[in-house]
């Protein structure tokens, strides 16, 4: 999937926020979680989510979903990463 296409399938999917994400090799984050759902092509190098004590890599070409307040960790590969993310803002119900 193109980034263009992946664009339109984010705002066709209600994502409001769409960024490019940047990170170096040898980034790392211990386990946190964000305030909104994301759904993310990797552009260039992996990154590597462990959820739930499960290691998945991602690489170039590769789309991945985190849903809002999932606890993850996250580290990238030997080439960094760099991948275009949509953000969406759960509201409480």
């Amino acid at each position: 999937m193109s980034p263009t296409e992946f664009k339109a399938m984010l705002k066709a999917e209600n994502f409001g926020e769409i960024v490019n994400v940047d990170r170096p090799v040898g980034y790392a984050m211990g386990e946190h979680q964000h305030p909104f759902e994301a759904c993310a092509l990797v552009t260039a190098g992996d990154i590597t989510l462990l959820i739930a004590g499960v290691s998945t890599r991602y690489a170039a070409g590769d789309i991945f979903r985190l849903a809002a307040a999932t606890p993850h960790e996250e580290s990238v590969g030997a080439s960094g990463v760099s991948y275009l993310a949509g953000r969406r803002l759960v509201s409480a119900s």
